[in-house]
């Protein structure tokens, strides 16, 4: 398992290098891309501060990568004034369908690197382009998905670089987001209803910010309050009483 864990990390490396960005790009971007290879302690930092700053929108400091797309799509919508809506939201598909395939395509290559098996599925779904990789092993996966969230930050960039928009694609790898996805659910039905029969707030524990994102969803549909509080990677969510 180490040597295969080993060997992924440096395919990630490798494949890295043809997505390079110019020093003026987002500094993650130019430390993924730009000159020497790309440690996996770094990769998998860089994913889980981009993940943070994408997903868990719930919290108040982690809002404005979600407000500065939803800057850029008025000014699209601005700009296509008087445009068909059907004819919009084709090419927003289309472009969906696109960071899609320029993942898919990145990623393809880092498991013939790292002579990995897998799959590939491409989907849209809630606005973002989804990438599956669908395999038996979870090399690509790693403990707590770090190796997942650095990987999905490597395909943002590849998309990144190609596009020169930023991306909020989501990659799963061997189903483990859908699984911890039904896992969570759970525990927070179950932190709902000890709050809801206590009256006492619950505090769970620390989770990555997709983690809590499932969570506070779950939260909202219960018509209970949520917030996130503490430091990264001890941060959590707090289930409040009504």
């Amino acid at each position: 398992m180490s040597n295969d864990v080993d060997a992924t990390n440096d395919a990630a490396e490798e494949v890295a290098a043809p997505v390079a960005v110019s020093d003026s790009d987002q500094p993650e971007a130019a430390a993924a891309g730009n000159g020497g290879p790309v440690e996996a302690e770094a990769a998998i930092e860089s994913g889980s501060a981009a993940a943070e700053a994408d997903e868990d929108a719930d919290d108040a400091d982690e809002d404005e990568d979600d407000a500065d797309e939803a800057d850029e799509d008025d000014a699209d919508e601005a700009g296509a004034e008087g445009e068909a809506p059907a004819r919009r939201r084709s090419a927003k598909a289309s472009a969906l369908e696109e960071e899609g395939d320029i993942a898919a395509d990145y990623l393809e290559e880092l498991l013939n690197i790292a002579d990995l098996d897998g799959d590939i599925d491409i989907f849209t779904e809630g606005g973002r382009a989804h990438v599956s990789i669908v395999t038996s092993g979870d090399q690509l996966v790693g403990k707590d998905g770090e190796v997942l969230e650095a990987l999905q930050e490597l395909a943002r960039l590849a998309v990144m670089t190609e596009t020169g928009k930023r991306s909020r694609l989501m990659l799963d790898v061997a189903g483990h987001r859908d699984r911890r996805r039904r896992e969570l659910t759970d525990l927070a039905k179950d932190a709902i209803q000890e709050v809801t029969e206590s009256g006492e707030p619950a505090r769970l524990a620390p989770m990555n910010p997709f983690e809590r994102k499932i969570v506070h969803d779950v939260v909202a549909e219960a018509g209970l309050t949520s917030e996130s509080e503490g430091e990264e990677p001890k941060r959590r969510v707090v289930i409040l009483p009504s």
